[in-house]
């Protein structure tokens, strides 16, 4: 069975109205939230004073982009009926996680703007570059892939083609984010995650009984295979499951869009805000996931074998058009919600990271650096529309950023609860865990023989630390030792071997592994400790001049002789202890 779209699609005039009606609606919303005399501050964190309602709704909205959708969707049609619930879930974890961790970073740096502002005032330049320039290519890879979705769904419910559906889409985000920046975005995102809130709980109900739910179920089954109809399906775990804990893990730790509404919430609503969005999230990318685990027992073929336009030929299937149109207007919310996000998170990179500490925090001037971060979302919009017109996988796009995060993860988490992290462990555990994530991943190198049993043991070593690293945030260091080393011990007789055999999987952990052990190698013994106090006097509002620059105003960040005095009475640092959390 094929996707026929033929008689669903929308004329250019009914597309054009609905992309007036969302994109004019959230102009008209950031039009009203805007100021006469932008504040540099507000652009980038909204004061750090966003309430709970707002705060959880934008969170949910970012984490759920388009390529989420699409990601689930993919997910159930190659991998079966486990294949949402591996992408949905342990995503919607990975929000869960974020928070201990949250608690602490807001803690140290109440007021800072970016996680690579204070790697500036903890470190220096280099490592302060390192995590800004991920950023970059992070969030530029989401915007194309927001742009990809846009310009599919435009493309087939309309005359237009994906380029156009493309310059549409990037030009609607841009019109409601250029003026009030990241207050823009978290505003909008309220309103766009409750229409996708109510349009999945009408349309995906909708399309599985049009399409002959609860027995197609019964009449498809021989479309799958074996593993593809094993809910505890093995090729799924390692294909699908086990890649996705590795790379949102990452995500969630080295985002700036995640930690732009951390450090915009208010502290005490930090908790609930995350633990709402999990919620959310979990829910509403597992119901759209389904909906490729259908296309797979109705023998749904996406045409031209292009798995980025599977959703939106099963809407144009069995929807009508009052149906269709909510779903587009679904789609739309859904990249839109996630593109400002990116758009609002490199502004804010070239503001603070770029402008602001290139010239240092008292000599920054506010005005030029509105200049600069508008000037940034506009560069920003044309490099993700040229991207996008590569048309590449959403779901390996996604991967792949999130392994590539997870060399930053320990020397970024370390660097908030160990004061002997050093400047030089940082960039060197980073630097050299992507040497080696590149080949690994890509197939560079032949993993047979020696070199294969090498790769194994340190993703093996990966998988502890990953396991580690969450429960880490939780209970403290003393049960993610105790858990990391099980871990690795448990999965050793298994992997060894054989794990090599997974690039994707194998790629990550080693990340993973290589950065931690590099990291920790080189600042065990080091006799001088950083005095964590200092990062809030470093960081902080460049509008009211509240920061102090750093000793020099510029190049590495020193750091303070003697232990580390640790504000609040918080476990020594040496331990990797986390900081007390509130009950």
């Amino acid at each position: 069975m094929s996707g026929g779209t033929d008689t669903a699609q929308f004329s250019a005039v009914v597309v054009v109205g609905l992309l007036v009606l969302f994109y004019g609606g959230t102009f008209l919303i950031s039009t009203r939230i805007g100021k006469r005399e932008e504040n540099a501050d507000g652009y980038m964190t909204a004061g750090n004073n966003v309430g709970f309602g707002i705060s959880a709704a934008s969170m949910t909205a970012t984490w759920i982009w388009a390529s989420s959708m699409y990601a689930s969707a993919t997910s159930g049609y190659t991998y079966g009926i486990s294949g949402p619930i591996h992408y949905g879930l342990w995503g919607a974890l990975m929000i869960l996680f974020i928070y201990p961790f949250g608690k602490r970073i807001r803690k140290v740096a109440p007021k800072a703007h970016t996680l690579a502002e204070v790697m500036y005032a903890r470190h220096g330049r280099s490592s302060q570059l390192m995590l800004a320039g991920s950023n970059v290519v992070g969030s530029l890879i989401s915007l194309m892939s927001n742009f990809i979705a846009g310009g599919v769904l435009i493309s087939l419910l309309s005359p237009f083609n994906f380029i156009q559906g493309v310059v549409c889409v990037a030009a609607g985000v841009l019109l409601y984010t250029l003026w009030s920046g990241f207050r823009a975005s978290v505003m909008t995102d309220f309103v766009q995650v409750v229409a996708m809130l109510g349009a999945v709980a009408v349309i995906v109900p909708f399309i599985f009984f049009a399409a002959g739910f609860p027995a197609a179920f019964e009449t498809g089954a021989d479309n799958l295979t074996p593993q593809q109809g094993n809910f505890f399906s093995s090729e799924a775990f390692m294909g699908q499951g086990a890649p996705y804990i590795a790379a949102v893990l990452a995500y969630a730790i080295g985002n700036q869009t995640i930690a732009q509404r951390l450090f915009a919430v208010k502290e005490s609503l930090i908790k609930p805000t995350f633990i709402t969005a999990t919620i959310g999230y979990g829910a509403m990318v597992i119901g759209i996931g389904m909906l490729g685990v259908l296309a797979l027992y109705l023998g749904f073929e996406p045409s031209g074998g292009d798995l980025n336009n599977l959703i939106p030929e099963m809407a144009a299937e069995y929807l009508p058009p009052a149906l269709l149109a909510l779903f587009f207007i679904m789609i739309v919310g859904a990249l839109s919600s996630t593109a400002d996000a990116d758009l609002a998170a490199l502004s804010s990179i070239t503001m603070a990271d770029v402008y602001g500490q290139g010239v240092g925090k008292e000599k920054a001037d506010p005005k030029t650096m509105l200049l600069v971060g508008r000037i940034t979302m506009v560069v920003a919009t044309a490099l993700g529309v040229t991207f996008a017109s590569l048309q590449l996988s959403i779901l390996d796009l996604l991967v792949f950023v999130g392994a590539l995060w997870g060399a930053l993860v320990f020397p970024v988490l370390a660097s908030f609860y160990w004061e002997k992290v050093t400047n030089k462990a940082f960039t060197t555990s980073v630097l050299v865990a992507l040497a080696v994530f590149l080949p690994v991943r890509f197939g560079w190198i032949p993993v047979d023989g020696a070199f294969g049993i090498v790769v194994d043991v340190l993703a093996v070593l990966g998988i502890g630390v990953v396991l580690g690293l969450m429960v880490f945030g939780f209970l403290g260091a003393r049960a993610a030792k105790t858990v990391g080393v099980l871990a690795v011990l448990v999965s050793a007789p298994f992997a060894i071997g054989s794990l090599h055999e997974y690039a994707t999987l194998c790629g990550s952990l080693v990340a993973y592994s290589v950065s931690t052990v590099i990291c920790w190698a080189m600042s065990v013994r080091q006799e001088e400790g950083f005095d964590f106090s200092v990062i809030a006097e470093r960081t902080g509002n460049f509008d009211d001049g509240g920061a102090a620059a750093t000793a020099d105003g510029q190049g590495e960040a020193p750091p303070v002789p003697g232990r580390a005095q640790r504000p609040g009475g918080a476990p020594d640092a040496g331990d990797l202890e986390p900081a007390a959390h509130t009950k």
